[in-house]
């Protein structure tokens, strides 16, 4: 066989880096073995000073937040203490170990979700709640954006009905709290029957975040939440009309309240509809010009929806007339 460079290079192999090891004699075999003291040294020491905290079992929390406990026990975190991963210390779950406070009784060695960082506090309550359908859109709603806390809308300890705000005077007290804008609206004179209690802020929007605009629910096949009441309104339609199919029931109405009976955002039809159907400055009218009978001088022609019933849609007639 012909030698040649690269055969050379092919069968070479180097010594075995223990043999140089044992040539040079044992100083590094003695230096690794005080390295290895070392650091075995400092990891039991980084272990004892990061020991666990210990828990102290809902037992002991009752005996000085008796009251607490009670009503604790009449709202369904209350299952966490009798079965899964928590069992007999659900206080813990949320407040942590407990075992430092029964002994010291300092509020500093217990953690009160509501004191903490609102995103915090979040994360707490989305430890057992995150899976929930409920909440697959919490991280984009409004009120986690803005730094709002669960524990801003939600009683955990109370009754069940102050956990959850299925009472709509209670949702609607709670939610109007903050949102008073929204709620001086429900003031107009025709409005949704939040007033009157007959329905909750809730109806209509998700607390919890959605992927409509203002967390809007969301019915049947992601139709808007208005066709749940409204379902005489749901199409499709052969003849649509345009601003329903693109903008919504917003485009016309006011979900609120309104001075209209209609609750439209124009106190009269007319106005209302003459914003697309006139033909007033350069722009070329969006929805087509009325004819010239329309004179809206004459009562008769002041309320296009005399003739035109079918404004959100037909199925016979192109002009919505039936």
């Amino acid at each position: 066989m012909r030698w040649s460079p690269r055969s050379a290079i092919a069968t070479h192999t180097p010594p075995p880096l223990t043999r140089g090891l044992h040539l040079r004699g044992p100083r590094p075999i003695l230096a690794s073995a005080a390295a290895t003291l070392l650091f075995s040294w400092l990891a039991s020491s980084q272990g004892q000073a990061q020991k666990p905290a210990e828990y102290a079992g809902s037992e002991i929390c009752a005996a000085c937040h008796a009251e607490l406990v009670k009503n604790f026990r009449r709202n369904p975190h209350q299952r966490a203490d009798t079965r899964g991963p928590w069992k007999g210390r659900a206080c813990e779950a949320c407040h942590g170990p407990g075992a430092k406070h029964a002994e010291s009784g300092a509020a500093a060695d217990i953690l009160n979700p509501a004191k903490l960082a609102p995103a915090r506090a979040e994360q707490t309550c989305l430890e057992c709640h995150g899976a929930e359908i409920s909440q697959r859109w919490h991280a984009a709603s409004a009120h986690s954006r803005n730094q709002v806390a669960c524990t801003a809308c939600h009683t955990v300890h109370g009754q069940p009905q102050q956990l959850t705000l299925k009472a709509p005077a209670a949702a609607n007290r709670l939610c109007s709290s903050c949102h008073v804008a929204e709620w001086a609206e429900f003031q107009r004179p025709h409005a949704h029957a939040l007033r009157e209690g007959a329905m909750s802020c809730a109806d209509c929007h998700d607390p919890h975040g959605g992927k409509q605009s203002g967390s809007l629910r969301i019915v049947s096949a992601n139709e808007p939440g208005c066709l749940r009441c409204h379902a005489d309104k749901r199409g499709p339609f052969p003849f649509e009309h345009p601003p329903v199919r693109l903008e919504g029931c917003k485009a016309c109405h006011e979900p609120h309240g309104s001075r209209n009976p209609r609750m439209l955002t124009r106190a009269e039809v007319r106005f209302l509809c003459l914003e697309c159907h006139s033909n007033v400055g350069s722009r070329p009218a969006l929805g087509g010009t009325p004819p010239a009978l329309h004179d809206l001088q004459s009562p008769r022609y002041r309320n296009c929806t005399i003739c035109h019933t079918r404004i959100h849609g037909s199925f016979v007639s192109r002009g919505f007339m039936r």
